[in-house]
């Protein structure tokens, strides 16, 4: 991918804490993880730069999500727009940092843990952990029609009704998409978002057909 190189060597050395305000020089870290996630690790270490971690960049992903979905009416705009971890947490104060002074629209984002699928009402994006693997359509069924985006990284999420899975091509983190989970649940995905997905999917109708 030609065009990361030079974005990675302007984030590295064409700003300064003097330059750009503190809220643009995270958006710009953030821009360089996501760059990270989609060119692989092996471009932080050709630029001798700290590697970003797995988790890191599935933060940035995670908040991204939340720019670029339509939601559907009904949250109001004084509650904070809530990503939540379902299970065991995997990203340490990660998630934490990514969303730390963030806003989508008028709502300040919070991360939040959750140890009880019940809790998931009041997410907007629900990260379930591979530590709840064994319950996972459980998990999912009362959430399909709830308006909460449901991502996970373990192996078949998307085959059991989850929205976004995160997965590991050729080194790099990438997501794929099962639309019509999301559709159910009312969530419109952008197309700026569909055309960086690794796969995007439809489940098949009752008569067997793709929708």
């Amino acid at each position: 991918m030609t065009t990361v190189t030079p974005v990675f060597a302007r984030v590295r050395s064409g700003f300064s804490s003097r330059t750009i305000p503190s809220r643009q020089r995270r958006i710009l870290s953030r821009l360089a993880l996501i760059l990270a996630g989609c060119a692989g690790f092996s471009s932080w270490a050709a630029a001798q730069e700290p590697k970003p971690q797995e988790y890191q960049v599935k933060a940035v992903y995670l908040y991204n999500f939340g720019r670029f979905i339509d939601w559907p009416a009904g949250a109001a705009k004084d509650e904070p727009f809530a990503i939540c971890v379902l299970g065991a947490d995997p990203f340490g104060p990660a998630l934490d940092d990514t969303v730390a002074g963030e806003t989508i629209g008028d709502r300040k984002l919070v991360a939040r843990r959750i140890a009880n699928p019940r809790d998931a009402a009041g997410c907007r994006i629900l990260f379930i952990s591979s530590s709840e693997a064994a319950h996972v359509r459980d998990i999912l069924e009362p959430l399909e029609k709830s308006g909460v985006l449901t991502v996970s990284d373990m192996t078949g999420f998307t085959n059991n009704g989850g929205m976004i899975q995160f997965v590991l091509r050729e080194n790099k983190v990438r997501f794929e998409v099962n639309l019509t989970a999301a559709e159910k649940a009312g969530l419109i995905f952008s197309s700026q978002l569909l055309k960086v997905a690794a796969d995007v999917r439809r489940e098949p109708d009752d008569n067997g057909a793709s929708q």
